[in-house]
């Protein structure tokens, strides 16, 4: 069977991540966002609830999303724990695993909620109960577990789980021919699949991915026999991409997080089974995604009704929804399409959502979280100690803890680079030779990178070394110090030689502040500008104005200058952008409207800051498309 998918992803075991800013987020991540997660977890009862001791009358009821909240903390702490070794993390690792397998039952079964709650509604509401979505999150939870500590215990509770849930579920006589309403299982089986060897797995995956959106619908069928006042809500077949079969959907549509998992377990499943049709529609969804419904911080789900797409250019940035884990689910998927075939957009999304969309949902200290990412804010929006639907939170952890696996691709005769930040990568060239690639720079505020090669003997393959869409171009390319032509192709340049022990690479990005407009039919930001300097977007808060930033203008053609500031006393320094503004001052009778005659402006000093970083100071209003006035 020829594989469509040309390259492999170096694992983020074979990369040691050295960069001054990831360093500062991994270590946060690590020392204080893990152990918040895991004391909310412990305060909420989320942990207690695999013990199965709840009764009717008791505090802290579980809820039928719990397991796939305390699943998610374990597999990023497992990733966390595989960087950077950690005794007392390691303990909380073993703890919560034994947790998970002290809660099956006997005929496979693994749900808290479900076990002590409603024992006789198991698999009853497939559509909106989460059973299988929450079964997905154990089974990545327990892979990443196994290749951490080597113990197959609770591996082996996973596979019981797996082969119980595949007895249920098929179209074969006396089985449930259903499926999650939120999709997440489909990928985990494909991760089990991997690291089990076991076919079935595989198989069941392609059932759930196959058998969605088929007539009848499942979930049509399914809610005939349950109680209107049991429903929690209702939903179209659309919103939970059960309308049609997932190959003939060519819309991105409906909830955005649960849409994009199903993209990445169509993606898996033509890399595992050759399924070209699946990879083609995967091309459409994205296609139809990247025109016109998504944000420029990589944030997807424009909509609070549902956290769902709408219809193209709706983009409205106040009422923004863009789910952090929806900007994380991007990042995933987007991995998975850079490896079928290398196109620089992909790596460009991950790049976009990774340092914006998804990085916003943290704060700076790893105490607070955003669920919601919205591009504006009238100073009502902010970070939160914990969610009732504490997704987010472990989900960016869960990213945070695999970063390196977004660095590196390779075939047996080209290495790629997709990311610039500091690391050190083993490559083996699909087994042919193996080597190190060291690759350190300025980045993510400057654009000169470094690449340092080790390999045994020499050897001829092409290094390859994506050029940013905000670069737009190579600057320069040294070899061993002697410039060389840049050869760009497909968005990367391209290096082919043989390389011998101690060859270096140096390359210069051009990077600059830009303005950033929309398309025409994006209404909501006709007249505004983003801006945008390197692999960051660019907000305004009140914090740096004396007034209000939803009076600050730009004029066009204004200079920016650059300068670095640390955002909290002590903290890190992060570059900011500086120049001046205008602001419109407001009618002294408090006039909701008057005469564009009678209107009045005056300069102010402007700075900008990375949109990750915002509600980090003292709160107040945020934004991030500006209006830009005359020329300056």
């Amino acid at each position: 069977m020829a594989n469509m998918f040309r390259f492999s992803s170096i694992p983020f075991r074979q990369v040691q991540i050295d960069d001054p800013f990831w360093n500062e987020r991994l270590r946060v991540n690590h020392e204080h966002s893990l152990p918040k997660q895991y004391d909310m977890c412990e305060r909420t009862g989320r942990f207690d609830a695999l013990k199965l001791q709840w009764k009717p009358g008791l505090p802290k009821r579980p809820h039928f999303f719990w397991d796939s909240d305390t699943a998610k903390w374990l597999e990023a702490a497992c990733y966390a724990c595989a960087v950077r070794p950690d005794p007392e993390l390691r303990a909380r690792i073993d703890r919560v695993a034994a947790l998970f397998v002290g809660a099956q039952l006997t005929d496979g079964y693994l749900n808290a909620y479900f076990t002590v709650c409603d024992p006789e509604r198991r698999w009853k509401n497939l559509k909106f109960n989460h059973e299988l979505y929450c079964a997905g999150h154990i089974f990545e939870a327990a892979v990443a577990h196994h290749q951490l500590t080597g113990s197959e215990e609770f591996l082996q509770a996973a596979c019981r789980f797996a082969d119980y849930i595949d007895s249920v579920f098929g179209l074969g006589d006396g089985k449930l021919p259903g499926y999650c309403g939120h999709q997440e299982i489909e990928l985990a089986l494909v991760r089990l699949y991997r690291e089990t060897g076991e076919r079935r797995y595989l198989d069941l995956s392609a059932y759930f991915i196959n058998q969605r959106g088929q007539r009848p619908l499942w979930f049509d069928i399914e809610t005939q026999g349950i109680p209107r006042d049991f429903l929690p809500l209702d939903a179209p077949p659309s919103y939970l991409q059960a309308h049609v079969p997932v190959r003939e959907q060519k819309e991105v549509v409906g909830h955005a997080v649960r849409a994009v998992y199903m993209y990445c377990a169509m993606a898996d499943l033509a890399r595992e089974t050759g399924d070209d049709s699946l990879l083609q529609a995967c091309e459409t969804l994205w296609h139809d995604m990247e025109s016109g419904k998504v944000y420029i911080t990589g944030g997807i789900g424009s909509t609070w009704q549902g956290e769902a797409f709408t219809t193209p250019y709706d983009l409205p940035n106040e009422r923004a929804y863009c789910e952090t884990c929806a900007s994380v689910a991007l990042v995933f998927w987007a991995q998975r399409m850079l490896q079928h075939s290398g196109e620089r957009k992909y790596a460009d999304m991950i790049e976009r959502a990774l340092y914006n969309g998804a990085l916003s949902g943290m704060s700076l200290d790893g105490r607070k979280f955003f669920y919601q990412n919205p591009l504006l804010s009238f100073g009502h929006h902010h970070r939160s100690d914990w969610f009732d639907c504490s997704c987010c939170p472990s989900n960016l952890s869960r990213l945070l803890g695999t970063l390196g696996e977004y660095l590196f691709s390779e075939t047996a005769r080209e290495l790629r680079v997709h990311l610039h930040i500091g690391a050190t990568a083993r490559f083996t060239l699909g087994g042919r030779a193996e080597g190190t690639l060291r690759q350190q720079g300025d980045a993510p505020w400057g654009g000169n990178v470094r690449y340092d090669i080790s390999v045994p003997s020499p050897l001829e393959f092409v290094i390859a070394v994506r050029v940013p869409d905000w670069a737009g171009a190579v600057k320069a390319v040294r070899v061993n110090g002697t410039p060389q032509p840049p050869e760009v192709r497909d968005g990367y340049l391209h290096l082919s030689r043989v390389w011998g022990e101690g060859d270096t690479v140096e390359v210069e990005f051009p990077m600059e502040a830009q303005r950033v407009i929309s398309h025409p039919k994006l209404a909501g930001n006709a007249g505004q500008v983003a801006l945008q300097r390197g692999p960051f977007v660019y907000c305004i808060e009140d914090h740096d104005f004396a007034g209000s930033v939803l009076e600050v203008s730009l004029p066009g053609g204004a200079r920016l200058s650059e300068s670095r500031e640390a955002l909290q006393p002590g903290g890190e320094s992060f570059l900011v952008l500086e120049g001046r503004g205008v602001t419109a001052a407001p009618p002294e009778d408090g006039a909701l409207y008057r005469p564009a005659s009678a209107s009045s402006q005056k300069e102010i000093a402007f700075k900008a800051i990375p949109y990750f970083a915002w509600d980090n100071r003292s709160p107040g209003a945020m934004r991030v498309w500006i209006p830009e006035t005359g020329v300056a």
